[in-house]
């Protein structure tokens, strides 16, 4: 069985409410094809490779501003975080007592050495 892959690329550019599609560089106008090369010159721009529609999808929400269907690890913890009951907890008190313990114990010795002179 062959296997085909087709290279292709899209250009989104937002200026202000508008945004216009390109396919490649050179449909872009001069004037923007500028302030593209400008921008994406920088140290804070980056190439992203999408692998397929879903992918393109998500780009599309993302320019849109609208919110995103992917799941990660990260917004996995998250949403783990916000079904734990909030509270104070005597467990996690066992498992930090070194730090609460710590300082009071570091201010009492500093204290004793300077007022013991």
């Amino acid at each position: 069985m062959s296997r085909v892959t087709l290279k292709s690329s899209t250009i989104f550019i937002s200026v202000g409410n508008k945004t216009e599609v390109y396919r490649s560089v050179d449909d872009v106008p001069p004037r923007l094809r500028k302030q593209l090369e400008q921008s994406t010159s920088g140290i804070h721009s980056a190439t992203i490779l999408i692998a397929d529609r879903k992918g393109k999808e998500e780009i599309v929400r993302a320019v849109r501003g609208l919110p995103s269907g992917l799941r990660s690890r990260l917004t996995n913890s998250f949403g783990e975080e916000s079904k734990r009951p909030a509270g104070f907890r005597w467990q996690s008190v066992g498992k930090c007592w070194i730090e609460l313990l710590l300082p009071p114990a570091l201010g009492l010795a500093i204290w004793l050495l300077f007022s013991l002179r």
